[in-house]
């Protein structure tokens, strides 16, 4: 099993950013588009971004790659970005992982009162109800969603959703450092045709698939063997 990357804190929050932002995923494997969200999150809210892989998460099938695989994709394509951090608690806990779990423990050891924030992709907002004690991670986190043309979220939402979104919405960073949690800010980026999905189903069928993830991850999954990757590695510059 390849060796897991190196766990590294999630730095302290410095006076001019008191926000956590964690962008929760499979990562599976991460790609130009989870880049293309960070940055912009980063960007409108001007503090770190602490990407949390998931391991195997009880609402979908279990990921292509292993835990520590995704890890160190992960690790890989983050490496040149002084603002991106990895956190690695959801992969040290035994059992099911839940976000309000974490979410929970997380609040356990930084105090109630820093403002914390879930990065999420508007279909994960959409898909809300189905997560466990989901209205109770109003009072543990704020929610980034990042949006794109035709995502749903214009269009009416389940009444359950609906109430629990109420009144939580913001364009204003700013109203997210002001509290702990209970806020959704609506980020707008560019659509970017990367998804998991498309990286492995394209690896797997032996398509065009490079351009769409960090150079260091696809040799990752060429040296490793990754989602049934044709053919041999691609030669690397001597």
């Amino acid at each position: 099993m390849p060796q897991q990357p190196t766990s590294h804190a999630p730095p302290p929050v410095h006076r001019r950013d008191p926000l956590l932002v964690l962008y929760g995923g499979t990562f599976d494997p991460v790609h130009l588009g989870h880049l293309a969200i960070a940055r912009a999150a980063r960007d409108a809210l001007g503090c770190p971004i602490h990407f949390m892989p998931a391991a195997d998460p009880p609402h979908r099938p279990p990921p292509g790659a292993d835990a520590s695989q995704r890890a160190a994709m992960l690790s890989l394509a983050i490496a040149d970005e002084p603002d991106f951090h990895i956190d690695l608690r959801e992969l040290r806990r035994e059992g099911p992982n839940y976000s309000v779990d974490t979410l929970r423990a997380l609040r356990g050891e930084l105090g109630g009162a820093l403002p914390v924030a879930l990065l999420v992709g508007a279909d994960s907002l959409l898909a809300l109800p189905s997560w466990r004690e989901w209205e109770a991670l109003f009072g543990l986190a704020h929610f980034v969603v990042a949006d794109r043309p035709g995502s749903g979220l214009d269009r009416p939402l389940p009444a359950d959703l609906a109430r629990a979104l109420e009144g939580r919405w913001t364009e204003d960073p700013e109203a997210l450092r002001a509290r702990p949690a209970g806020r959704l800010l609506r980020l707008h980026q560019p659509l970017h045709p990367a998804s998991a999905t498309r990286v492995r189903t394209a690896v797997a069928d032996g398509g065009h698939w490079r351009d769409l993830v960090p150079t260091a991850v696809a040799s990752y999954i060429e040296d490793h063997g990754l989602y049934g990757v044709h053919g041999a590695p691609t030669p690397r510059p001597v």
